[in-house]
């Protein structure tokens, strides 16, 4: 069958005329008003219908190396794309985009996270949603934030998300310290809408003293973990060298990298201000597919309607920050 662009100016008799056309490649273009690169083009040409605009070498960031280590990672961990991204930034090429990590999967043809799930005989695959989780399990994580002009140290950010609901607190800290760390919980304690049951952590020394006692085991006593017993939090710790574990939070904080780098800053306080319309923006105005496309916010009021046990204040669905 053949292929001819919905927009060509040239049909493939056209063409046919032009490849056995024995006069000069101007006359033949001002005959079928058509450019000189067209005539020249189908001059040279064995067959009369449309090629692929595809390009034939690819210019790709990861290497043919890289690209299998990041296949064979898709087929053993079956991470789904966001968090095969984190590791590969973290431990493979830090260049490499989203849109370019979704395009080797393609091309591989794992880009299909369902098809590489070994299904049982007689079994079906569960499922897994976000109503599988209820509100109050809240992820927390760090993130670098680049130094500003107008200040001498680079600041720290603080990310809290739930599980259930994608909702998302976030502050700003000029160190990653104990101190820093339990402000933010009392203040996300306080902000958060629903009742904060358990909160996973990864082993930074803001958060645990794990791998500063000679057994490798938290002791309880951290600053951090003393003030969850006071509020009566669960404080969970991800597994080492797993950041996948807490991966929603991870791909919040690449939200944030890629906001970041779209921008330039002048101060401090022109990154805070951004920051925090991003995060108003996130939580009231962006619907999310994990959700069934709601927002946090509106992902928040269904659940009270459900659970209204499971929430200390109502939730409003407002302009500006979610104080």
């Amino acid at each position: 069958m053949s292929q001819v662009h919905p927009q060509a100016r040239t049909t493939p008799r056209t063409r046919a005329e032009i490849h056995c056309g024995q006069d000069s490649l101007s006359e033949l273009a001002q005959r079928y008003n058509t450019s000189v690169a067209t005539v020249r083009k189908w001059r040279g040409r064995d067959d009369m219908q449309d090629r692929s605009h595809r390009p034939n070498k690819l210019s790709t960031t990861l290497s043919p190396s890289q690209e299998v280590l990041v296949v064979e990672l898709r087929r053993t961990l079956l991470l789904p794309l966001d968090d095969l991204l984190v590791i590969t930034h973290e431990f493979i090429n830090p260049e490499v985009s989203r849109s370019g990590l979704d395009r080797c999967l393609r091309r591989h043809g794992v880009s299909k996270l369902a098809s590489l799930v070994p299904v049982i005989e007689g079994q079906t695959p569960a499922k897994k949603t976000f109503k599988d989780y209820e509100p109050g399990f809240v992820h927390v994580d760090i993130k670098y934030l680049p130094q500003m002009p107008d200040e001498a140290h680079r600041r720290y950010l603080f990310v809290a998300i739930d599980r259930a609901t994608r909702w998302v607190y976030l502050r700003t800290y000029c160190n990653q310290s104990e101190v820093s760390s339990t402000d933010f919980l009392r203040r996300l304690k306080r902000v958060a809408p629903m009742v904060i049951k358990t909160l996973l952590t990864d082993n930074g020394s803001q958060f645990t003293d794990r791998f500063t006692n000679a057994g490798k085991q938290a002791s309880g006593n951290h600053a951090f973990d003393i003030v969850c017993t006071k509020l009566g939090i669960e404080h969970r710790l991800a597994p080492p060298r797993h950041p996948q574990t807490n991966g929603m939070v991870e791909r919040f904080n690449g939200r944030i990298s890629n906001l970041i780098a779209q921008t330039r800053f002048s101060c401090v306080a022109e990154l805070n201000t951004t920051l925090k319309l991003y995060l108003s923006t996130y939580n009231h105005s962006i619907p999310q597919r994990a959700l069934q496309n709601q927002t946090p916010i509106q992902a928040l009021k269904s659940w009270r309607k459900i659970k209204p046990d499971l929430f200390v204040k109502p939730v409003h669905e407002q302009t500006g920050l979610d104080t």
